[in-house]
């Protein structure tokens, strides 16, 4: 699913709610679980799963086209963890 698909469906589900409005409530919900996870947050949505940031260390990689040897630096790279809940139904299990 997509952003739009999700956009539409919620539209769908909603029929009370404008797309405007629907449209500034996604935007609103993926920008937030963003800025906290820029603030090295964690965002826990019960039954769903979390979301964090895991930290890499620098390395040497390659140039997969040249085979240039070259410096990666650190960073932090977003993480997801699925809770239970999700765990059981993805696994028919629920």
């Amino acid at each position: 699913m997509i952003r739009s698909e999700l956009v539409q469906q919620l539209i769908d589900d909603n029929p009370g709610l404008t797309p405007h409005d629907v449209e500034a409530i996604v935007t609103t919900f993926f920008d937030t679980i963003a800025d906290k996870l820029a603030a090295d947050g964690r965002v826990e949505l019960r039954g769903f799963g979390a979301f964090s940031t895991r930290a890499r260390g620098a390395r040497t990689g390659r140039n997969p086209r040249t085979g240039e040897v070259v410096e990666v630096s650190a960073k932090r790279v977003p993480y997801f963890k699925p809770g239970k809940e999700m765990r059981l139904r993805l696994n028919c299990e629920a």
